[in-house]
């Protein structure tokens, strides 16, 4: 595992595990991590960080929507 430096704006008023939960949500929402990869690189459990995904603004719903229309078609 790669380990990363940031120097990030205390205006930002964010600490060192929030920016972490930041990057390992919109890495899970890219679909870069699965939902136990990000949770394992905040020390979370899948648990918790599926229930903490909203207030990064990302569904833990990771479905593409060109995937659901093909799933509603084959109904």
């Amino acid at each position: 595992m790669k380990t990363v430096t940031l120097n990030v704006p205390d205006s930002l008023g964010m600490d060192d595990k929030q920016i972490a939960m930041f990057v390992a949500a919109h890495l899970y929402e890219d679909g870069k991590l699965s939902l136990g990869q990000a949770a394992e690189l905040v020390g979370l459990s899948k648990r918790v960080f599926a229930e903490t995904l909203g207030e990064y603004g990302v569904s833990i719903f990771n479905y593409p929507a060109s995937d659901i229309a093909q799933d509603v078609k084959n109904a």
